[in-house]
């Protein structure tokens, strides 16, 4: 048995790990934020997404 990862071609080079991090959180993005919803404030201006703004803004005063 060959101690070579899956789908490797011979001689080919195994990259560092912190360059296979950086190419996939480039194609899908980071898996997890770096502070839970919990750590963060949540008055703080990039809290909440634009949809989100935009809808409280959307809220006739008198249902408040």
């Amino acid at each position: 048995m060959s101690d070579k990862p899956a789908g490797r071609a011979k001689g080919e080079k195994t990259e560092p790990e912190w360059k296979r991090r950086k190419r996939l959180d480039g194609v899908f993005g980071d898996v997890l934020p770096e502070t839970t919803s919990d750590e963060r404030d949540p008055a703080a201006p990039g809290a909440e997404d634009a949809g989100e703004r935009w809808l409280r803004e959307q809220v006739p005063p008198h249902h408040g």
